[in-house]
């Protein structure tokens, strides 16, 4: 079984008090979908929010945290998909320097160009040889382990990671309502929505 993921690449939070964290003990990849819990969805928004911190030295506590993801274009978040071969073990993860908002490159290797790489160190890569889907863990590796799939079903497997970025989306939205102050709610979704490339869910 192949499994696909929109992951976000987490690090501990020691410290941080401005809203609610899950507990993280070691850096990994949160899967992001619609069955998160706040605390969970409050990592994903605090770890967005990091990978964009530029903050003027003027601005500190909330607004300051805040001001990268609210003004930077474009936006970055470390991550992308993860695929995962269950019946051999092999797992393609997104190298570094890739972000999330890349996700949509996925889509060159159905409809586009026919390849689409994903950062380094690792080197992941996909591309379309015939009817088949073929995924690299390491290109720079002679050895590589390799994930093979129809082209179609990797296609079904984009259209599911978009349900699961919006579930994730239409999470944000009651979290941002809940945990952060009323002007910087919408900004704040609006600005996840934006880096996600999907349309911001109507906010209750």
């Amino acid at each position: 079984m192949i499994v696909l993921q929109p992951v976000l690449e987490i690090h501990p939070s020691d410290g941080f008090d401005l809203w609610p964290v899950a507990a993280v003990r070691t850096s990994g990849f949160l899967p992001l979908g619609g069955a998160l819990d706040p605390t969970q969805v409050g990592t994903a928004v605090m770890r967005i929010a990091e990978c964009n911190d530029v903050a003027p030295e003027a601005e500190s506590g909330l607004a300051g945290f805040l001001h990268g993801l609210l003004t930077m274009d474009p936006l970055f978040a470390a991550g992308g998909l993860r695929v995962t071969d269950t019946t051999t073990g092999t797992t393609l993860l997104p190298g570094c320097c890739h972000g999330l908002e890349e996700w949509r490159d996925w889509f060159e290797v159905v409809d586009g160009t026919g390849r689409a790489s994903f950062g380094h160190d690792p080197s992941p890569m996909a591309e379309r040889v015939g009817d088949t889907a073929r995924l690299t863990v390491d290109a720079e590796q002679d050895a590589s382990p390799v994930i093979e799939l129809p082209l179609s079903h990797l296609a079904d497997l984009l259209d599911e990671a978009e349900r699961h970025l919006t579930g994730f989306l239409r999470l944000a939205a009651s979290w941002a309502d809940s945990s952060l102050p009323a002007a910087h709610a919408a900004p704040v979704l609006s600005a996840v929505a934006r880096l996600l490339d999907l349309p911001a869910p109507p906010r209750a």
